[in-house]
């Protein structure tokens, strides 16, 4: 099936919002834990604008369970690969940046008046 215009703009609309939110969070995450010369900034863009991209080609090509662990394994691997560290400490970035994202999402959806959105996924 031939990837259409409109599949290439959200993909790239997808790719640079994840780089302003997620990439950030990945590079203090990275920093804190694997040490700030191996975790730098460009490095956490070229894991976000990867990730962003093959996440979506696992996720065109596999579903359920087995394009989860695929997906968790293609971050997993550019955050070993890019920063530089063992694989349970690119485990351990990967969490605590999902940990920290999601409460920064929700400060700034409390911030902005959309916490109730949370709630109504929550419930």
């Amino acid at each position: 099936m031939p990837i259409g215009l409109t599949d290439l703009t959200s993909l790239a609309i997808h790719i640079i919002i994840s780089i302003i939110v997620l990439a950030p969070v990945l590079w203090l995450v990275g920093r804190s834990l694997a040490g700030k010369e191996k975790a730098k900034g460009s490095d956490a863009v070229w894991i976000v604008i990867l990730g962003v991209i093959l996440q979506s080609v696992v996720g065109a090509l596999f579903s359920g369970i087995v394009g989860i662990i695929l997906t968790l394994l293609v971050w997993l691997i550019l955050i070993h690969h890019f920063f530089d560290c063992g694989w349970l400490m690119a485990l351990a970035i990967a969490v605590v940046t999902i940990i920290v994202f999601i409460i920064i999402s929700i400060i700034i959806a409390v911030i902005l008046g959309l916490g109730f959105l949370f709630l109504l996924r929550i419930i």
